[in-house]
């Protein structure tokens, strides 16, 4: 008897050992997890950032959900706000070229997976404008990997009042670039993209994602042109668009536009709430492009990213094949994949496995997804709205997005 009551005495003290040393590693890892919101919280004293949205996330539980600072903080003239408007995880927010790949590349990869297009297809399948010269060689990959040759950036509403003339300006263009030699990232092969969705499905590419892509996945806080349908609740971002006009206006600010800056005035004086920012989806692609205009939340993105890493599954339907989705993961000779960034110095996760992608986009958005670990982490930030630095450009989050991903990959090890 007292052999066994010994023993259950010593069971009882292990696993009571045990059960301390489980809580003192959760509480450790919580405790490191967390030190994400100081980093956050830093840059907001330094007024670098006015304000975030954070969701991590590993396997089927979210580590890390949390909102920081002002969603709408200041005035046109940078002027404190008497009531300014508090971020919340339910904010919704403009994310820039993040667009690319949560809804052009979704797209894409929607279509390939139904049998509808073919990753290397000619674009003058679908874009007959493009089968003369040396744009005939251009195919569906190049656009996706960045690597058609076409221009990276050029004020199109300068030359485009829609849609239609925007479209006709770019395949007016000349090539910069031989096609298929070198990565020069382009918005406006992303804006093919989405014309390409147009011409194969009969329907406005943002209206078929939405069809084909978010309303499966009921999504409903993931839209382009927020206002029109009804959401309030939305990240402010800059104050008009001094960046773009900068870049027309300054041959010295390092982008070359061929273009005279007194041809054009339209650019916007208030600050920009619900209405993208980027110039070329606003002025000559009414709010949505191939290239940018959607915005979304941290949880309707963490629905998307999970059906990556899911392999296209989602409560048990196959929404996109596994190997499309493989296909689209997949290195290229440039690091990077189909839409998807996984050059870790791109994408601000050094360290990490291979596999490893995401994306950024210039408003202060990024997504880091690690499939190795079924981790993510969704950052979101309006880093444009406390205006830009003396060097003309916004606050540099490369830093910071790194700092973040080494604490979270550290706790959760």
């Amino acid at each position: 008897m007292k052999i066994k009551f010994l023993f259950s005495v010593l069971l009882l003290v292990f696993l009571g050992m045990g059960c301390s040393q489980r809580k003192a590693e959760q509480s450790r890892k919580v405790g490191h997890i967390s030190a994400i919101d100081s980093l956050i919280q830093q840059e907001i004293n330094a007024n670098h950032i006015p304000g975030a949205a954070i969701q991590v996330k590993k396997g089927n539980s979210i580590l890390h959900r949390a909102a920081y600072g002002y969603a709408r903080k200041y005035d046109y003239d940078l002027q404190p706000l008497q009531n300014p408007e508090k971020m919340t995880p339910e904010h919704l927010f403009d994310l820039a070229s993040l667009t690319k790949v949560c809804a052009t590349t979704f797209g894409i990869m929607k279509l390939i997976d139904e049998g509808k297009i073919s990753v290397d297809d000619p674009i003058y399948k679908y874009l007959p404008e493009f089968k003369e010269g040396a744009k005939s060689k251009i195919t569906i990959r190049h656009l996706l990997t960045h690597t058609s040759g076409l221009p990276q950036w050029v004020p199109t509403y300068y030359h485009a009042k829609n849609r239609k003339d925007r479209y006709e300006y770019i395949a007016g263009l000349p090539l910069k670039w031989e096609v298929g030699q070198g990565r020069h990232y382009s918005d406006l092969g992303f804006m093919l993209l989405g014309d390409i969705i147009k011409q194969v499905t009969g329907q406005r590419f943002d209206k078929y994602v939405a069809e084909a892509i978010y309303q499966p996945l009921g999504l409903k806080h993931t839209t382009f042109n927020p206002l029109e349908k009804g959401f309030s609740k939305i990240a402010a971002t800059s104050h008009g668009n001094p960046f773009e006009k900068q870049m027309v206006y300054d041959d010295e600010f390092g982008y070359e536009v061929d273009v005279d800056p007194q041809s054009w005035d339209g650019w916007r004086q208030y600050t920009l709430h619900g209405e993208v920012n980027d110039g070329n989806a606003w002025y000559a692609n009414g709010g949505a492009a191939g290239h940018a205009g959607l915005f979304s939340t941290v949880g309707d993105l963490q629905v998307l990213v999970d059906l990556l890493l899911h392999k296209g599954q989602f409560q048990g339907k196959q929404i996109i094949s596994s190997t499309v989705i493989d296909r689209f993961l997949t290195k290229d000779r440039y690091g990077n994949g189909l839409g998807w960034a996984m050059d870790k110095g791109i994408i601000s996760a050094e360290g990490s496995p291979n596999g490893t992608f995401g994306h950024t986009g210039f408003t202060g958005t990024n997504i880091v997804a690690v499939p190795a670990d079924s981790l993510s982490i969704i950052f979101l930030t309006n880093r444009q709205h406390v205006g830009r630095q003396e060097n003309g450009y916004y606050f540099d989050l490369g830093p910071l997005r790194q700092q973040i991903f080494n604490v979270v990959v550290e706790s959760t090890k």
